[in-house]
């Protein structure tokens, strides 16, 4: 028996709607999810509303009930499509496509369809697998790729890291790895595909820097992480990265990258590695659920079901060309759906003589055109500038856009359109998209259009000694001397590759899941009005509304029309048109539908108007009461809080009510509001001198607290001690001179810190020195010979310091070179402080006010590097020592410290 929605769920198909409006429309969608019914109708298009929480609706027994089924006969479901696609293929041997437009996950598609045919036993997410590592891999795993479990580490990722979601990656970690164990992935090829997702986040962690006309990697200690994760010689990675091989003749040279050259090379290769790994898994499936021994005779026609999810249209601040790229795809597969659904249908019933008054709707031809036309369109423009000798930018590429797209109605620039202030000069271009309009900046357009996978890569990749990885890469064999031809441009890959999916596409009878994301946070109680109605309108869901109500929503061929079992049945139920014409058309939403299942509604319709009556009085009481609670809450706050600008701590003793369960997240809001209120008072008044001290405490409370007990907070930091007669008499004014000559010769701005050390030399002696840091350098300088300066390390050559967890004054700098500089501090301080926290501190604040990051170590022992050697540093307290002094170990150095 069939089962049906009650209609405190709304219409389950949006046909049936009492009026066609968008309100109307927008109105039934909300309540739909609201109530948690995700999938709904119209005729035969799913539309999907991602409920961003997981739901009990996709197991086996769910599954059962779909089996053999009508649309109609249950509450609409990914299944039903599913099992409708799966019965269009094996009944009519018809090749079956199902379209996923907008936002769904693909994974539950494939899902449906694999649990339908029981082809493929277990699901496998090729998407999202990056975030289920980070936060759901076991640390051992994560040990062994070199990763930390914080997506926003990563800065490929870390937009998206920052978002709060309910999903359980750890369970999902353990399906997808279990499912390509199912599948018949070999343990060392699901480690390998873990291993170049790990690449490709530490590749886009790589920093390039510059000195003088030489490309440096910043942060070298990811080269040897990425020659351990492709299973290659760290310098060849190194090399790859920095140099470009070009063959002259017969002469072979590296041309070094310029920084930018590095960067957009280094891009390049994560997209290339990512695009090889998703073809390579998709490729073992398909081996792998191939029907082996294929015979026509014996197995039929070989049918498929084809899955299409693109990513869904969007308007950023700063659409670069990748978005260009997915917004045409967008645009062609609406102008698909516009093709199938809404320009032939009607052409149909104009071709069988049906009386038809013409529903408009937006055909987005035009749009097309204006990106893929032959000559004209804004590819093949991008692909000639490509291919132009002599240095081209993508100001000029603008230029001849604006010169081929002057007089388009759905093309402008800041040079066509003078007055629009939303458009840079020589940067940006905007199209009128059908879902809005869409500013892109053409910056980078060239580059990334152009193949910036150099051969270096491919031959990096292809020596790999993990064979799985090799053979992704078989063009890497070819010799540097080999002449290949000049490569497509990623434009015209991309709308080649739109093109023939689109006639495939046509060539099968096509399936749809149209999806409408309802928020941006991934809420599950949010449903954002204006966002899911502009979604409405792009996809034409309206439209395809009103051409489903107004035309027939069962179209048949005579032959296949008479092959149904209850066709006789039919012809007193129907109202058949046109039977001189090639097809049958059969009007059923208020005739057939109603007519079948009137019944069953008037007594659930019933039960649900008395349910609803008691949901609406419960509904009305809470309201109130929890109205009530928040005033309440409020009036108390304002209470005890409106007084606090007079009072002497700034209301700190205040205690704060206890909000009702409702208002918590308001509580935690408020109280950060008031925080930080109660810290600008403290600090608005200090001057920038005692700012700047301020900001390096705060870094040295972030980075130590609960790690080192002598942080020094509570007394004013000096920083330039060597200028002080207390830590350094008769000797300051000497000091301050040498101080001055090398800031005439090295123009730094300011002093970072400066005091007396006892260092090891390169003779693993422990001496006397004198430390000066500045924005600019790090100097060692020798205070017996009047602060002589004896050698000179850029400060962007510090790449991180390392601190023992006790109190002792134990500083290791390392550096790029690998020649770390291991001193002690020493100098006058209160009893339990030392200078740690503010050297630590300083460096923090200074670092992070030149966007650079400082490792910060606080471990026991230390490792690092003297003139290129391994050791470490460890502290030993003494009880008849009476000033900290090094003395070497067999494994590296003992400071050794005055014990009680």
């Amino acid at each position: 028996m069939a089962e049906h929605e009650s209609l405190e769920f709304g219409k389950a198909d949006f046909v049936l709607l009492d009026s066609v409006s968008l309100d109307e429309f927008m109105a039934n969608l909300k309540l739909r999810f609201e109530k948690g019914r995700i999938y709904s109708y119209i005729g035969e298009v799913v539309v999907s509303v991602n409920p961003y929480r997981a739901m009990n609706i996709y197991g086996r027994d769910t599954i059962e009930q779909y089996k053999g089924r009508e649309l109609y006969e249950r509450p609409p479901h990914l299944f039903a499509i599913a099992d409708a696609a799966y019965k269009a293929m094996k009944r009519r041997n018809k090749d079956t496509c199902i379209v996923i437009s907008g936002r769904v996950c693909l994974n539950m598609m494939k899902l449906t369809i694999e649990l339908m045919v029981e082809s493929v036993k277990q699901p496998l997410n090729v998407f999202k697998c990056i975030f289920q590592l980070v936060k759901g891999a076991p640390d051992a795993q994560l040990r062994s790729l070199h990763i930390q479990r914080d997506p926003t580490a990563y800065t490929y990722i870390k937009v998206g890291g920052q978002i709060k979601s309910s999903i359980n990656d750890s369970a999902d970690f353990k399906a997808v790895t279990d499912a390509m164990k199912v599948i018949g992935f070999t343990t060392e090829e699901i480690q390998t595909v873990y291993k170049i997702l790990a690449t490709i986040l530490h590749l886009g962690n790589l920093k390039f820097g510059s000195d003088g006309d030489v490309t440096l990697i910043e942060n070298s200690k990811l080269v040897s992480v990425l020659g351990d994760l492709l299973s290659t010689k760290d310098e060849n990675v190194e090399k790859a990265l920095l140099y470009r091989t070009v063959a002259t003749g017969r002469d072979v040279i590296d041309k070094q990258h310029t920084h930018q050259e590095a960067s957009y090379g280094r891009d390049a290769l994560a997209k290339a590695i990512y695009e090889r790994l998703f073809c390579w898994i998709v490729g073992r499936i398909n081996d792998v659920i191939e029907v082996k021994n294929y015979d026509a005779r014996v197995h039929g026609k070989n049918t498929v079901i084809g899955v299409l999810d693109i990513y869904g249209f969007e308007i950023f601040q700063n659409n670069s060309f990748e978005q260009f790229c997915i917004n045409y795809c967008n645009e062609k597969l609406q102008q698909l759906f516009i093709q199938l659904v809404l320009k032939q249908e009607q052409e149909e019933y104009q071709r069988e003589g049906i009386p038809w008054k013409h529903i408009d709707y937006f055909n987005n031809q035009i749009i097309v055109d204006l990106v893929e036309q032959q000559h004209k369109g804004i590819f093949a423009v991008l692909d000639e500038a490509c291919m132009n000798v002599g240095k081209v930018t993508d100001e000029m590429f603008l230029q001849a856009l604006n010169g081929k797209l002057a007089k388009h109605a759905h093309y402008t620039s800041r040079k066509l359109s003078p007055t629009d202030k939303n458009l840079e000069f020589d940067r940006d271009f905007r199209i009128r998209h059908y879902a809005g309009d869409v500013v892109y900046s053409v910056v980078g357009f060239i580059d990334k259009n152009k193949d910036t996978l150099f051969q270096d890569f491919k031959r990096l990749l292809y020596n790999s000694s993990n064979p799985v990885l090799k053979a992704m890469w078989p063009e890497g064999k070819l010799s540097i001397t080999e002449v290949t031809k000049r490569p497509l441009t990623a434009a015209t890959l991309f709308k080649n590759s739109m093109i023939s999916l689109v006639e495939n596409l046509a060539s099968k009878e096509p399936y749809y899941v149209r999806c409408i994301k309802p928020n941006d946070v991934k809420s599950p109680l949010l449903f954002e009005h204006e966002r899911c109605k502009h979604q409405v309108e792009y996809l034409g869901l309206l439209e395809n509304v009103r051409v489903r109500r107004a035309g027939f929503a069962n179209r048949q061929t005579y032959p296949r029309f008479l092959q149904s079992k209850n066709w006789l049945i039919c012809l007193e139920i129907i109202h058949i048109v046109c039977l001189d014409k090639v097809t049958i058309l059969i009007m059923i939403f208020h005739t057939l539908f109603l007519s079948l299942f009137c019944h069953s509604q008037v007594w659930r319709g019933t039960l649900a108007r008395m349910r609803y009556r008691r949901m609406r009085a419960a509904l009305i009481i809470i309201r109130a009461y929890r109205r009530y609670k928040v005033k309440s809450y409020i009036r108390e706050v304002n209470r005890r809080f409106k007084n606090v600008r007079g009072m002497k701590d700034h209301g700190k003793h205040v205690k704060w009510p206890t909000p009702p369960k409702v208002l918590r997240k308001f509580e935690e809001a408020l109280r950060n509001i008031y925080n930080r209120w109660w810290a600008w008072t403290l600090i608005k008044d200090l001057s920038p001198e005692e700012m700047v001290q301020i900001r390096a405490k705060v870094a040295t409370l972030e980075c130590l607290k609960g790690q080192r007990a002598d942080l020094g907070l509570q007394r004013a930091w000096e920083g330039n001690y060597l200028v002080s007669k207390k830590d350094s008499p008769g000797t300051a004014s000497s000091f301050t001179l040498v101080s001055s000559d090398l800031q005439r010769k090295d123009k730094f701005m300011r002093v970072l810190f400066s005091c007396n050390v006892r260092k090891i030399n390169r003779f693993n002696k422990a001496e006397d020195r004198a430390l000066l840091i500045t924005d600019r350098h790090l100097y060692k300088m020798d205070p017996v010979k009047l602060y002589k300066p004896m050698k000179s390390i850029p400060l962007y050559n510090v790449t991180g310091v390392s601190i023992s967890p006790g109190k002792d004054q134990l500083v290791v700098f390392h550096t790029k070179d690998n020649r770390d500089l291991i001193v002690c501090l020493q100098g006058m301080v209160p009893a339990g402080d030392s200078r740690i926290g503010e050297l630590v501190g300083t460096l923090l604040s200074h670092f992070k006010s030149e966007k650079r990051k400082l490792q910060v170590n606080i471990v026991s022992p230390i490792h690092c590097s003297m003139n290129g050697r391994k050791c470490t540093v460890i502290v030993e307290t003494k009880i008849n020592q009476s000033q900290p002094d090094f003395i070497k170990s067999r494994s590296g150095y003992i400071l050794s410290v005055p014990g009680n």
